[in-house]
């Protein structure tokens, strides 16, 4: 095992802007200290959240920074005092600093999760922060129930991918909203009852034709900007938008008095890292989600595989929307 330093490829920002910042350099990744684990990565997951450190929506606290927050790997090394892993183990995790962008990387031994021996590295990087995104947006945000009618836009997503998957295993009726017709036939795989193409069909009237004038309880919105307005139109009195991304820009300055005129309405924008942040909840999330993967209820669709060194193309890709599932980037071979 491991117990001096190595040498490690990363995907470097030397300062915000677009995937033309990304560039790739070989750095020394020294042993791990006391709590920490030295990981080989096998998968790294793409996730837009990536976009949003590198263009500085989400501005990093220096530079030059690694990007990337999620990753499946192989434990090679363990400093004094940890516990709960061993050397051989794979584990995958999901948690800032950023840092995931890498062959090999020394991480803090509380953020690693065990996979499950039916678990593949490339579904459990592609799958666990969507997966655990899915899990607190459905089940704690606004936890559906059977019988209800709910909104998801981004339907073939990666979020939104399992979120349909799963709010229609509940027994809920899905209506997904997708970016383009070839995105209806994806968003239909995953349990959506009904798909409306987003900007070509009115998303409002569509979801009022669909629930007799009334609206929907819940629309779960990672577009943002583009979509905000139509969201708010789609909901029944006291409804909720669950806005937990902003894909197609900021939602622009708002007036809250308008949520007493449209119905009494909620809107609320939660974050991944409050819903994983105490270890028990962590391992009940990812107790869940790897159960559901792995007795089918729930299917990652592996979009993209990328190099490492193909970082740039991998953002260019899920910027302009041309991909479906989820992405990943493979580190190099051990």
């Amino acid at each position: 095992m491991p117990a001096v330093a190595a040498k490690s490829r990363v995907v470097l920002i030397d300062r915000p802007g677009g995937p033309e910042v990304l560039r790739l350099e070989e750095r020394q990744v020294e042993a791990p200290r006391e709590g920490e684990v030295l990981l080989r990565h096998t998968a790294i997951g793409v996730n837009f959240i990536d976009i949003q450190h590198c263009s500085g929506r989400y501005p990093l606290p220096s530079y030059p920074a690694t990007l990337g927050i999620e990753a499946a790997g192989v434990v090679l090394d363990v400093g004094a005092g940890v516990q709960g892993v061993r050397p051989g183990q794979r584990v995958v995790y999901s948690f800032p600093p950023v840092g995931s962008y890498a062959d090999l990387r020394v991480v803090g031994a509380e953020h690693l999760v065990p996979i499950p021996d039916r678990v593949p590295d490339d579904l459990a990087a592609a799958g666990f922060n969507k997966g655990l995104t899915a899990h607190y947006l459905l089940h704690t945000t606004y936890p559906v129930q059977p019988g209800e009618t709910i909104v998801v836009h981004a339907a073939a997503g990666g979020v939104g991918s399992l979120l349909c998957q799963w709010a229609s295993a509940r027994g809920a009726t899905v209506i997904g909203v997708v970016g383009s017709e070839e995105k209806v036939a994806t968003a239909a795989s995953n349990g959506c009852r009904h798909v409306v193409v987003n900007p070509r069909e009115d998303l409002p009237a569509r979801v009022r034709a669909l629930t007799g004038g009334e609206g929907v309880p819940v629309v779960y919105d990672s577009v943002g900007r583009d979509t905000f307005e139509a969201s708010l139109l789609c909901l029944r009195p006291r409804g909720t938008l669950v806005s937990f991304g902003t894909a197609s820009g900021p939602i622009p300055p708002f007036d809250l008095f308008r949520l007493n005129t449209l119905g009494s309405l909620y809107v609320t924008s939660p974050a991944y890292v409050t819903h994983t942040a105490a270890r028990p909840e962590l391992l009940r999330r990812a107790g869940d989600f790897f159960k559901a993967l792995s007795e089918g209820e729930l299917r990652v669709a592996l979009g993209r595989v990328y190099d490492l060194a193909d970082a740039a193309a991998a953002h260019q890709d899920l910027q302009a929307r041309r991909t479906t599932g989820a992405s990943i980037l493979r580190p190099a071979a051990s």
